[in-house]
């Protein structure tokens, strides 16, 4: 309904702010990262919106990006995460960290979430992995590309080097020690290696 609002930030609490829209008020629910970045009060800002709907409640939730609000709508696809558990977990966990945990199955990342167990960090992983892999080219994001092309290289990785007669747990961990920006295949191969043929 709302794409985004756009206007004068009235009032910053814990939890949401308030935007006067030509002397309208809009309480806008965001993340507590969110509200720390959206501005000072008294200037214009704009932000992304999810027009929220169930029997009992009506609310708008806002984004500072189009990346926070496609996660957020992501996570209510989930069955058990609700809005409030969605935009705590946009507080601890930016989007693309959020997608590379999910294709990756990293179920620790997701669990150092406050209120996200194994049980939910597993039902994520398993309800959006195939949404976030063949999400159309031309939908995704530049940065969720980037995740998506590293996660790529990391999977060729491990397959490599499970041929080679590791198993995929000690192959994970010294992948975790590894900066993997602008890494290839072949680089991440040879730094795998070199950890693991330590032990």
């Amino acid at each position: 309904m709302f794409a985004y609002i756009k206007g004068n930030l009235e009032e910053k609490a814990s939890n949401f702010v308030v935007i006067d829209v030509s002397g309208i008020g809009y309480k806008i629910f965001m993340s507590d990262s969110a509200i720390q970045k959206i501005g000072e009060i008294g200037e214009i800002v704009k932000v992304h919106t999810h027009y929220y709907v169930r029997e009992d409640n009506i609310s708008l939730y806002g984004f500072l990006s189009n990346d926070e609000l496609k996660m957020f709508e992501l996570l209510l696809q989930v069955s058990g995460i609700g809005a409030k558990s969605a935009i705590i977990m946009l507080s601890n966990i930016t989007p693309s960290n959020f997608v590379l945990a999910v294709i990756t199955n990293d179920v620790s990342k997701l669990t150092k979430i406050p209120g996200i167990g194994a049980k939910t960090a597993q039902r994520i992983i398993l309800e959006l992995k195939d949404k976030l892999k063949t999400e159309s080219a031309a939908s995704k994001t530049e940065e969720t590309r980037s995740v998506l092309e590293k996660s790529e290289v990391i999977d060729e990785a491990i397959s490599a080097l499970q041929i080679l007669g590791y198993n995929k747990k000690e192959i994970e961990k010294a992948l975790e020690k590894i900066d993997k920006t602008n890494i290839t295949v072949e680089e991440l191969i040879k730094k795998g290696l070199t950890i693991l043929s330590i032990k």
